[in-house]
Order: structure tokens, then sequence, then C-alpha cells
């Protein structure tokens, strides 16, 4: 069934606009210390692009492969996880707090990890497709560490 599809696309579409409109590569953000290591900035949109894909894959096959049952516990894992994604750069990027940033980071990747945790159980490559996503989610937490200890502090 395309529906799940469909409607995952639009959240993710919401999600991405949220977090593009957020992101702000401006002054602030250019006079932070970054380690050497940060990819280029051109390289976060496509890797997001790639990460949403999965995402709306996994979420799909998820939702067509489960009963009905479990279709709220899907969907209140997937809102729960796509409002803290647009979160994390809320914080970092328009209230310019990395530091919250990371603390929020964690409950992102708790969200990720239920996610692939609970898919497991309904079908096992809908967890697979999210490995991507949390691995992501995991650089950025470390990188987000790495800006807060070099810029610190943040008021």
């Amino acid at each position: 069934m395309w529906i799940p599809y469909a409607v995952t696309t639009m959240a993710m579409v919401l999600v991405a606009v949220t977090g593009m409109l957020a992101t702000d590569i401006g002054e602030w953000y250019r006079n932070l210390i970054k380690p050497s290591w940060q990819p280029p900035d051109w390289l976060f949109g496509p890797a997001w692009t790639t990460i949403y894909i999965c995402i709306i894959a996994s979420v799909g096959m998820a939702w067509n492969r489960s009963p009905a049952n479990l279709h709220a516990s899907i969907i209140a894992l997937v809102v729960v996880n796509f409002v803290l994604n647009m979160l994390w750069s809320v914080l970092f990027f328009k209230l310019r707090r990395p530091d919250w940033a990371l603390i929020e980071v964690v409950f992102l990747w708790l969200s990720v990890l239920s996610l692939i945790v609970f898919f497991k159980g309904v079908h096992a490559l809908s967890s697979w497709l999210l490995l991507p996503y949390i691995l992501w989610v995991s650089f950025a937490a470390f990188l987000t560490l790495t800006i807060v200890r070099l810029n610190k502090p943040f008021t």
C-alpha cells in the first residue's frame, strides 16, 4: 500500500523544510571553532536526503507489514522522532545554543534507537534502513560535543 509512503514523505518534507529554514550558515556559525574533521557544508544536504529516503522506506514498510494494533505506536514513535529532528536545528542554529542541542541530540538518538528496536520486531529490513540515520545522528552528536567544547560558554 502506497499511502504510508506518501504520508511519511509529506511529513519528511515538513521536517526537511523546517531544518533548512532553521539552519543559518551565517556569520555566527562561520565564526564557531570547528574541528578539522567536520565534513564540508555541502555534504549535509545529500546526507540528510539519503537518510530521509531511508526513513520514508523504513516507515512505509513497517506500517504495511505491521498489524493495525501497532499503527498508533508507529505514529507516536515517528512523530516524536520528527519533532526531535527539527528541534536540533532550531536549538543549534536559530537559538544559537549548541550546548542545548547537545542535550537534545541524546533524546534524538534514543528516539532513532526506539524506532530501530520497534521496527525490528515488525520487519527486519525496516530496522536496517535506519542504520544510516543512527550513525549520522551519532556522528552529529560527537560533532556537536566537539563544537561545544571548542566554543563554550554559550549564553
